[in-house]
C-alpha cells in the first residue's frame, strides 16, 4: 500500500524493501531508523525482523517485501510517489532481480511518476544497465556535503530521464557544484533533537547556482527540533520549483 506524507515534493511513499545502514554522515540521525523502532513497537509486520549486526538495529535489517509490489497496480489515478522512504533501493543486499521487479512495476503504471532517492550511487551507475528507464522513472543521490559529490558523477551515467540531486540534511557548502545533466535540486536542514545547524550562505549558494544555471531548485526547510519549525521562506520567497527531463548522457561501463 502507498502511505501519505508529509513530504513537500511528492505524494505519497511506496516501500518494497525497507531497512538500511549508515554510509556517510547525511545518516547519522536518521529518521527512518527512528521510525523503524516505533513501528516494530506498534506491531507493524515489515519491522519485526531483527537487524543483521552489520545493521542499524533491531527492526531495521533490510529486508524486501514480495506483498508490496502490487500496489501501485491498484492505486486510483495518477500520484507522485517517493519509492523506498524507509529503505535504499539500491542497497547492496537488495537482490538485483527484486530490483528489477520493482522497476517492472514501474513500467507497467505509466500514470504514476516515481521518485527514487539512493546514497549508493555506485551501485545505481553499474547496474543501470540492467534496469529499464522509462520517462516516469526520476533517480537522485543525497548530496549533504562536498565529501559525498563524487555521487553526482555516478548519477549522470544513470539513463534516467531525470535526474536530482538532495541536498538534505544540507551540512556544510558545496563548493564547485558542477550541474551538468541534473534536472532537479532539493534543499533542507535536519529536524529532530540533535539536528544539525544549516547555514544561510549554503542554501544562498546552492540556490544562486541552481537559477544560473537554470535548474529548477527547491528549498524544503529550515530544520529545527521540530521538522516544521523554521519554516521554508528563503530571502522572503518559497522555492518550489520541480523537474523536467535532462539531455540524457551516454552510459558508460564499469
Amino acid at each position: 500500500m502507498a502511505s501519505g506524507t508529509g513530504i513537500e515534493w511528492t505524494e505519497v511513499t511506496w516501500n518494497p524493501t525497507t531497512g538500511c545502514d549508515q554510509v556517510s554522515a547525511g545518516c547519522d540521525n536518521c529518521y527512518a531508523l527512528a521510525l523503524a523502532k516505533r513501528l516494530k513497537a506498534m506491531g507493524v509486520e515489515k519491522y519485526q525482523k531483527d537487524g543483521d549486526p552489520r545493521t542499524s538495529g533491531p527492526g531495521f535489517g533490510v529486508a524486501w517485501h514480495e506483498s508490496a509490489l502490487d500496489a501501485p497496480y491498484r492505486w486510483r489515478g495518477s500520484r507522485t510517489v517517493f519509492v523506498n522512504s524507509m529503505s535504499d533501493l539500491f542497497h547492496a543486499r537488495v537482490p538485483l532481480d527484486f530490483i528489477q521487479r520493482v522497476f517492472q512495476v514501474m513500467v507497467d503504471t505509466p500514470q504514476h511518476t516515481y521518485q527514487i532517492l539512493t546514497k549508493r550511487a555506485l551501485r545505481l551507475r553499474r547496474i543501470a544497465e540492467h534496469l529499464p528507464w522509462p520517462p516516469n522513472v526520476w533517480v537522485g543521490v543525497s548530496v549533504e556535503d562536498s565529501k559525498v559529490i563524487g555521487r553526482i558523477d555516478d548519477l549522470r551515467q544513470v539513463p534516467a530521464e531525470v535526474r536530482f540531486l538532495s541536498c538534505e540534511p544540507l551540512l556544510g557548502p558545496l563548493d564547485d557544484l558542477n550541474l551538468e545533466g541534473i534536472g532537479w535540486v532539493i534543499a533542507g536542514g535536519e529536524s529532530g533533537p540533535r539536528h544539525r545547524p544549516l547555514d544561510l550562505q549554503w542554501v544562498q549558494d546552492l540556490r544562486d547556482l541552481c537559477v544560473k544555471e537554470d535548474v529548477p531548485f527547491f528549498f524544503k526547510q529550515w530544520g529545527g527540533r521540530t521538522p516544521k519549525k523554521g519554516g521554508r521562506l528563503l530571502d522572503g520567497e518559497t522555492w518550489d520549483g520541480m523537474p523536467r527531463a535532462v539531455h540524457l548522457l551516454p552510459l558508460v561501463a564499469s
